[in-house]
């Protein structure tokens, strides 16, 4: 048997003792998901839920650092001879969405709830981290697991941790979701860009108010803004290769109060999702000109406000490559596949500018109905724990491997 054989034996063998350690927590990660569940915070007012994170690794012994960029948690596994440092991160905010499950670990936090699964990324997070503790002699790298608050209200928490320092001395980072509308068992990667950019609009369109029975004598906003509605469809279908994925949607319009008065004003406000700098560029400014103009033509004028949410999410292909790998060997083929790239937006994307990394999903569609994110009603299969931990478990011999 050559050197190169009897390495990847031995490494074979400690990554199924390490993935049977992962397997035996799930009961806690279970119960630590429930209590997060029961007890949600929303985004940037996390105060118990960090705390009881760092409690939770200064129990195993880790290095802890908290407060970190603002409400974050670091925790650091050192190896006996570590060749790299690979980070994992989680993140830990609840929604402004009323718990409506029928569950023993049902929010107790009134209009809060955990509706996107993130609950499910720190138990698992947790749990990889006692696995690694626990088999600490098969680890050849270093692990610092970040625990992230702020995910789901612009600016994020990922912006903040990295400036205080969360990325330092990290050589590659990875990341997870559970996903409540995939298969549960079923993993998935994606090189490239994986997830959207996220940007939002709000229209003003100022005319002239009048009565509806002279419209001649006013300029009436509604007719505008029902124009500015249809001429940004050209943005993407007239303004965009075809090949290029882009989203132009309006998504509310608010205009007068009485049935016979034209309204001076109109407003709409919308979101644009890309994924490619040059397109998500190209339709900021073609959604500006276009509603000046268009109003203009009709005689009144738009004000246009545009924020900017989150980058593109993109895999790095050499780290995509280690998740691929990484889960054919826990999974096998039947249960990997690549996924297409996705609208919403994800915070993880700042870390993957600043140093090598991929996203990767987990499925989680539980049994009976299943409900997307965001639903009052959202569950997981908490199966989809594990396997998110054995396939960070994997990584880290997958990556040795090579």
């Amino acid at each position: 048997m050559s050197t190169q054989e009897s390495l990847k034996q031995s490494l074979d063998h400690d990554l199924q003792t390490c993935l049977q350690t992962v397997d035996s927590l799930l009961p806690e990660m279970v119960l630590n998901r429930r209590h997060f569940h029961r007890h949600p915070e929303l985004s940037h007012q996390e105060v118990e839920t960090p705390n009881r994170i760092a409690a939770y690794y200064r129990e195993l012994g880790l290095e802890v650092r908290t407060g970190v960029g603002g409400r974050g948690v670091v925790a650091k596994f050192n190896a006996p001879q570590a060749s790299k440092t690979i980070a994992f991160r989680a993140d830990f905010d609840a929604l402004p969405i009323q718990d409506e499950k029928t569950v023993s670990y049902r929010s107790t936090v009134p209009g809060v709830s955990h509706a996107c699964g993130h609950d499910g990324h720190t138990a698992a997070l947790m749990g990889l981290a006692k696995s690694l503790v626990a088999n600490q002699d098969k680890i050849r790298h270093n692990v610092v697991l970040i625990h992230q608050f702020g995910e789901e209200l612009y600016p994020g928490g990922a912006m903040a941790m990295i400036e205080d320092g969360c990325l330092d001395g990290v050589d590659a980072i990875f990341g997870c979701h559970l996903q409540s509308m995939m298969p549960a068992g079923t993993m998935y990667y994606r090189e490239g860009f994986i997830q959207a950019a996220v940007d939002t609009f709000k229209i003003t369109i100022i005319g002239k108010g009048g009565h509806g029975a002279v419209p001649h004598e006013a300029v009436d906003p509604i007719v505008i803004a029902a124009h500015v509605v249809t001429a940004l469809q050209s943005i993407v279908s007239r303004n965009t290769d075809p090949l290029k994925q882009l989203v132009v949607s309006v998504g509310s319009i608010h205009a007068g109060e009485a049935n016979n008065v034209l309204p001076g004003e109109a407003g709409m406000t919308g979101t644009i999702r890309s994924y490619e700098p040059e397109i998500r560029a190209s339709a900021r400014e073609r959604l500006s000109r276009i509603a000046s103009q268009v109003a203009e033509a009709f005689g009144a004028r738009a004000e246009v406000e545009l924020e900017s949410g989150y980058d593109a999410l993109y895999n790095h292909p050499s780290e995509t490559t280690l998740v691929k790998n990484a889960m054919l060997a826990v999974f096998g083929e039947e249960l990997v596949r690549e996924t297409p790239p996705v609208m919403p937006g994800e915070d993880f994307a700042y870390y993957t500018q600043k140093i090598p990394g991929a996203f990767f999903f987990s499925g989680a569609q539980p049994e009976g109905e299943a409900y997307p994110h965001h639903h009052a009603k959202f569950d997981f299969d908490e199966k989809a724990m594990a396997n998110t931990a054995k396939t960070f478990m994997a990584i880290l011999f997958q990556d040795d491997a090579e």
